[in-house]
């Protein structure tokens, strides 16, 4: 059995890697090719184009490399072709891979789609031709299973893989007491994103933080295939330390966290580190999203909760004053972080149904087999 896999972001690849993995266990003749990166090649995936040539975030962004995207989307409707894949699995990614879909459908190629495109935040129309398209959707957010039913469209809901994540994780022997030098110090995680259009708004930002509050330890989690030079606002300051791709370590230690809107958000959540949310695009990209986005919060634990659970400061809100004022108070106000606390236990509890990697493999084993 041959599976093409696309994932256009490190989310994407970590959880398309452990699919992968799940999926080798049933099926250990399996073949694995796509679009990804260094998580899903570790799996058994041979790696047509690695998913940073493809990280474009925002309008304005990816209308600056429509003819890169475009070039992509031609060598991967080639190379499926060419590969003559049983099924097109796609993951998240929605702009490539609503693009991909139709063109695998067109050529009659089954599809399936593994944690669905955002549709339910902006453009809902969108669910139409997804349902048009694709065979099967795997959910990883329960709301989205009631939102597809508006669309007449029964999908799965499989758990979350980023909890299935966080599960296994152990973090390294001693990394925490590597970290702070002066161990009374509160250790600050700050997890500016994967993208260099986040890095330039963001970084600025937790430098001023930063810089204002002396008194703790902050620890960047860096991303090592992105230059240096992106976090070079933090690097003077002596309050600051780096690790490279190593987030989930750095939120095993974590007392706070300031962070980049984006699964980044959940995932602080499920290690229950109290946090404050930031966010800042360009000019245009904000005023356009203000216009078309559909929901009430940015953040994944404010959605999956209903409610505000953590507070979301964005565009000309994200300023270092506000930001240090929050930071403080998650750290220092005993009761205020004992209900964030809560708030994210009851989160955990919604999205805890068992493996989500293990539950999307034997679905899709199952749907194909049929």
């Amino acid at each position: 059995m041959k599976f093409y896999l696309i994932a256009g972001e490190r989310s994407g690849d970590l959880h398309g890697s452990n699919l992968i993995k799940q999926l080798k266990q049933r099926e250990p003749a399996a073949q694995f090719r796509g679009f990804g990166g260094d998580y899903m090649r570790q799996a058994g995936m041979d790696e047509v184009v690695h998913y940073r040539e493809l990280a474009f975030m925002g309008f304005a962004e990816v209308v600056a490399n429509l003819r890169t995207i475009s070039k992509k989307i031609k060598q991967c409707k080639r190379d499926i072709l060419a590969y003559k894949p049983d099924v097109v699995i796609l993951i998240d990614y929605a702009g490539f891979n609503m693009r991909i879909a139709k063109f695998a459908t067109k050529h009659h190629i089954k599809v399936f789609w593994y944690i669905s495109p955002k549709v339910w935040a902006w453009n809902q129309g969108r669910a139409f031709k997804l349902k048009a398209n694709v065979d099967r959707m795997f959910a990883i957010l329960p709301f989205e299973k009631e939102f597809f039913k508006k669309f007449s469209w029964d999908i799965d809901y499989v758990g979350n893989p980023v909890l299935d994540a966080i599960k296994s994780h152990q973090a390294g022997p001693g990394f925490k007491h590597d970290l702070n030098s002066n161990h009374d110090s509160k250790i600050i995680a700050l997890l500016p994103g994967s993208r260099r259009q986040e890095l330039k708004k963001i970084i600025p930002l937790m430098a001023g933080v930063a810089s204002k509050l002396t008194e703790f330890q902050f620890v960047v989690a860096a991303v090592s295939n992105l230059s240096r030079d992106l976090y070079k606002d933090l690097q003077h300051l002596p309050n600051v330390k780096f690790v490279n791709d190593a987030s989930y370590d750095l939120l095993s230690v974590a007392d706070a966290a300031v962070v980049t809107s984006g699964t980044a958000t959940l995932e602080t959540a499920l290690f229950r580190v109290p946090q404050v949310v930031v966010y800042k695009t360009s000019w245009l990209t904000y005023t356009i999203g203000k216009l078309v986005i559909k929901v009430p919060f940015i953040s994944l634990v404010n959605l999956i909760a209903n409610r505000e659970v953590v507070k979301e400061m964005i565009q000309e809100n994200a300023t270092v004053e506000p930001v240090v004022a929050e930071l403080t108070k998650i750290v220092k106000d005993d009761r205020y972080r004992t209900k964030m606390l809560a708030d994210y236990d009851e989160i955990i509890r919604i999205l805890d149904t068992g493996s989500a990697s293990e539950n999307t493999a034997r679905l899709m084993l199952e749907y194909l087999k049929k």
